[in-house]
């Protein structure tokens, strides 16, 4: 028997077991500045271990995390070689997943084995899903028995999910206990988490009920029952939900922690604020690299011949989408001919387009992701948005027609470029909501390539409606 099960009050139901943890250092005032960098890349230089580990010691951990990102993967090498001992844990939890797996083969395994001693169990498995299986099988079988087994439990549940999500390590209480009976708990337990936010109430099947603060347990006689001090905003997370509907939830009802639960509503793990926020973080960073058309994983430490290959393919989209509007300027070439400024003006009126459909478009995606625009209030966007193309696009057509009046003379030429631009503006701001909106009703990423499909949009319309125009107004 453990010594927490032999402390544990009388109808104590067990805690999850965990790995005890080394305590965080306290925060310094040291961070990561140039002057720094120098002094830990002259050490490097130098094979000075001891000036190196003086150098890094007041850092934290993320500072060291970025300090190995940032630097070259030669000076990478070369600083690990000196430090590989001292790298712990939480700095392999804070790398960036690329330079994570280098770091990793670089460590001798026993630093290996004890720096994944000292992390929870969510900290694990997110560093075990991009390794490779012998480097899984070795992380694993370092673990102890209790860990181990709650982190292949997690790994058993889809990717991107809940379950992947959650920490293992819980701490949970009959809801019929009072405070007394948990203060006596939580003083006798020896293998609590470092950090924990909430006790859990749970019935006797082991479905939580309710959540109660820390604060709220210090604060109130021994007397008096938990259930009474349970929060008024409570949700429970099945393991199989995925990762975006979790910070979805957490930013929605302001959680700081909630509990995931199984197919049969028991608790299996909780989920804190801070996971929440990283993935949060993740699909907001994801939204805008994908409008870009750059994938997730690109990050500033891959190589130049990477980096080429995550971009090429949709580049080469782009190539083609192009082309399409090469396609419509061929139609009207024999306008071209007979008045060339047009072939100047062109880009006018492609270009205020595009940025118009890029304007409407990061709203729309944006909002997609926050669950604002949703199919219930679609058509007053679409009016919206239809609406300010409109007003933009004869503000436009003002300035561009006076202008054009004015510098080139052409009162008529003028008129052809404010129409272009109403219909443009009001085309840009029309596709930059319903494309996004029919890919996420055909159920693929609004995000993915809307960006493209706005653009050459934009740019055929655009150079249809001015061409069209001039066409029928100049000749």
């Amino acid at each position: 028997m453990s010594n927490d099960e032999r402390n544990r009050p009388e109808d104590a139901p067990p805690t999850t077991p965990q790995t005890q943890g080394t305590t965080a250092p306290d925060m310094q005032d040291a961070e990561l500045d140039d002057a720094r960098l120098e002094v830990i890349l002259d050490a490097v230089e130098a094979g000075d271990a001891v000036a190196l580990a003086a150098a890094l010691e007041p850092l934290h951990a993320a500072d060291i995390a970025d300090l190995l990102e940032q630097i070259s993967s030669a000076e990478r090498r070369a600083l690990l070689a000196l430090h590989a001992d001292r790298i712990d844990g939480d700095t392999l939890s804070e790398l960036d997943e690329a330079i994570r797996e280098v770091v990793i083969e670089s460590l001798p395994r026993a630093v290996l084995a004890r720096a994944m001693r000292t992390l929870d169990t969510d900290d694990v498995v997110d560093i075990l899903e991009d390794l490779d299986e012998p480097d899984q099988a070795f992380i694993l079988q370092a673990l102890e028995s209790d860990d181990r087994a709650a982190v292949e439990s997690s790994l058993s549940y889809p990717e991107n999910s809940a379950g992947r999500l959650m920490q293992s390590e819980t701490v949970s209480m009959p809801q019929d206990w009072t405070v007394g009976q948990a203060i006596d708990f939580l003083r006798n337990a020896e293998w609590l988490p470092d950090q924990f936010y909430h006790v859990i109430l749970v019935d006797e099947r082991h479905q939580p009920q309710g959540n109660v603060t820390l604060g709220r347990i210090l604060a109130a006689r021994r007397d008096v029952a938990l259930a009474t001090l349970a929060e008024d905003v409570f949700r429970t997370i099945e393991a199989t939900e995925s990762e975006a509907e979790v910070a979805f939830l957490f930013n929605k009802y302001h959680l700081i922690s909630t509990p995931v639960v199984d197919d049969a509503g028991r608790l299996v793990g909780v989920i804190t604020i801070d996971d929440a926020m990283i993935v949060l973080d993740e699909e907001h960073e994801e939204d805008m690299m994908r409008l870009s058309g750059v994938v997730m994983e690109e990050s500033v430490s891959d190589t130049a011949l990477t980096t080429a290959r995550q971009r090429l393919p949709w580049l080469v989209v782009n190539l083609f989408t192009a082309s399409l509007s090469a396609v419509v300027i061929t139609q009207f070439e024999a306008t071209i001919q007979s008045l060339v400024i047009l072939a100047a003006l062109m880009p006018i009126v492609a270009s205020t387009g595009g940025i118009a459909g890029t304007q409407s478009l990061a709203v729309a995606v944006r909002a997609l992701a926050t669950r604002s625009l949703t199919t219930a209030n679609a058509r007053r966007v679409v009016r919206r948005e239809m609406g300010a193309g409109l007003l933009n696009g004869l503000g436009l057509a003002i300035v561009l027609g006076a202008g054009s009046w004015l510098v080139l003379g052409e009162p008529l030429l003028g008129v052809v470029l404010g129409l272009a631009m109403v219909c443009t503006q009001i085309i840009a701001a029309l596709g930059g909501v319903l494309v996004p909106l029919g890919m996420n009703r055909l159920g693929m990423d609004p995000a993915l390539a809307s960006g493209t499909f706005v653009t050459t949009l934009t740019d055929v319309m655009g150079f249809f409606a001015f061409l069209g125009f001039a066409t029928i107004v100049l000749l």
